[in-house]
């Protein structure tokens, strides 16, 4: 599925959040780089690249960069950008990686994707440094008033029709069904708490319409 709209992925990521999707992902780059993390970057189900291509622009070329994703399509899609980031095909829930081989890892939109996010968060602990930093931005399950409607209401009757047109609608009806089948935000902080990670912070983007987590390596 994934393949298939690798094409317009990017497009219809910055279409349908009004570009704030670029504001997120620098926002989160720019907290990470405050804290002084080590020069070992993977981003992790990274897609097309955005977020590490934004992670190395803000902050420099890190000695090592990962671009780590299933989609051999999506990997194609990330050709041409500015980074050093290695594109590598991998399962995120076992990656071929050495223990304690990165420093930081982003997840961009990719952690409900995976059909067990405790697994996924116990490989990203093991992949980190001691101290490491795993930076998620995400669509959660909505819990409060506005995102409910938002997620319940407006997004099954827009996303899909903008996908339909633009891309694939099976592909961005399974996006809104999977950010309602996915944790809430509390009970994912809670699951990494409990599988090798220490909470630094929440911050609500767009209302909760997504949120960034970043977590620190116990």
């Amino acid at each position: 599925m994934f393949d298939e709209i690798a094409n317009r992925y990017d497009f219809l990521n910055h279409f349908l959040s009004c570009g704030r999707d670029i504001a997120w992902r620098r926002a989160c780059c720019r907290e990470l780089q405050a804290l002084h993390p080590g020069k070992r970057l993977l981003d992790l189900c990274g897609g097309t690249g955005d977020f590490a291509a934004t992670y190395e622009r803000l902050g420099g070329k890190p000695d090592v960069a990962v671009l780590g994703d299933f989609s051999y399509g999506m990997l194609k899609g990330a050709a041409g950008k500015k980074m050093s980031a290695v594109p590598v095909q991998l399962d995120a829930m076992k990656t071929p990686f050495a223990d304690e081989t990165f420093d930081v890892i982003l997840n961009g939109f990719g952690m409900r994707n995976l059909p067990d996010a405790k697994t996924g968060l116990r490989e990203s602990a093991r992949v980190l440094s001691a101290g490491g930093y795993l930076q998620v931005l995400e669509f959660f399950s909505p819990r409060g008033l506005f995102n409910k409607f938002f997620y319940k209401v407006l997004a099954p009757l827009f996303i899909p029709v903008l996908g339909a047109v633009f891309s694939k609608r099976d592909a961005y009806e399974y996006l809104v069904n999977s950010v309602l089948r996915f944790l809430p935000v509390d009970e994912f902080v809670a699951l990494a708490e409990k599988n090798g990670f220490e909470l630094v912070h929440v911050k609500p983007c767009f209302f909760g319409v997504a949120f960034r987590v970043l977590l620190r390596r116990a």
